[in-house]
């Protein structure tokens, strides 16, 4: 094999060999998979329907709601497939389609935290210039940049990756398709491309992250001085959720694909793998809707209705 084009598709890493354990696999990632449609989807109708969450908070939660929807549909519906037909199998075209609509959704998804950031950092600390810093039209800007920026990562990524030699076989030691894994296939040093890319996004990662840090600092700084308890405890609760999605978002993506060679295998790349792009999509409705009375009561309206229909 010279090239990419010499073979139709790629073999991806399996859960298990027995049936008993592939048919388990199955039900577990199914059960995730319906878990995070139903707690994303309530959300995203709850804020659509309930004219009191039409804030840029919640705005941008069911921006975040969609991404995470979409990422989790990028990867575990084919993964469930292949173990329900026993099959390993993903077309050349799958393949890249997943790299480009995973790193797209991901991309989007943390530049969408930093915004989010911003937004708590302006609730917070500049509450009298919050309605001209946030109006709607600055909101829909700020939403269109998260995901117009992911697009443009992702496209500029996945051409890149697949204009690579790819020479060391088909088999990629991930459940799903991703940049990482491709490059392993490369063909001696022609991957160097693509990996001062992915540098330079890692800066601008970074960067954001810093962004996110510093905000964070000042929004606590100014919680602390909050003269009353029920102020610090209301401005805390708008806060820990993103917070709280913020760190899992980041400390299994950073573990993921910076951990060390030593440590490494491919059980536990497979374990971690899961812990950042299946775990994060299904549990985030949960960590904002915890602790927040107005998203509760709107879920409760969304579920009353519901049932009201079926009766």
């Amino acid at each position: 094999m010279t090239n990419g084009s010499s073979f139709n598709e790629f073999l991806l890493l399996a859960f298990a060999d027995k049936w008993e354990l592939q048919l388990l696999h199955f039900s577990l990632f199914l059960g995730i998979y319906l878990a995070a449609l139903l707690g994303n989807g309530l959300i995203i109708t709850a804020i659509a329907c309930d004219h009191r969450l039409h804030t840029p908070m919640y705005f941008f939660l069911l921006n975040l709601s969609l991404l995470d929807l979409g990422s989790i549909s990028v990867t575990v519906p084919k993964s469930m497939a292949n173990s329900l037909w026993n099959t390993r199998a993903i077309s050349y075209a799958g393949c890249a389609a997943q790299i480009f609509f995973f790193f797209f959704l991901c991309s989007a998804e943390f530049s969408l935290l930093t915004v989010m950031a911003y937004d708590r950092f302006v609730a917070i600390c500049r509450p009298l210039h919050y309605g001209n810093l946030m109006g709607s039209r600055a909101c829909v800007q700020m939403a269109a940049a998260a995901w117009a920026s992911g697009f443009l990562y992702a496209l500029l990524h996945t051409a890149n990756t697949f204009s690579i030699p790819l020479c060391q076989g088909n088999v990629a030691d991930q459940f799903f398709c991703e940049i990482p894994q491709v490059l392993k296939l490369s063909c001696s040093d022609s991957y160097l491309r693509e990996v001062r890319l992915l540098v330079v996004s890692a800066c601008l990662f970074f960067g954001c992250f810093i962004f996110i840090v510093v905000s964070y600092v000042q929004i606590f700084t100014a919680v602390l001085r909050i003269p009353s308890e029920q102020g610090r405890h209301k401005a805390f609760s708008m806060c820990l959720p993103h917070l709280a999605v913020v760190s899992l978002f980041i400390s299994t993506g950073t573990f993921a694909h910076l951990k060390p060679h030593s440590i490494s295998s491919s059980a536990l790349d497979l374990v971690v793998a899961v812990l950042y792009a299946v775990v994060p999509p299904a549990v985030n409705p949960l960590i904002y809707s915890m602790r927040n009375k107005e998203l509760k009561d709107a879920l409760g309206k969304v579920i009353r209705w519901v049932q009201g229909q079926h009766q």
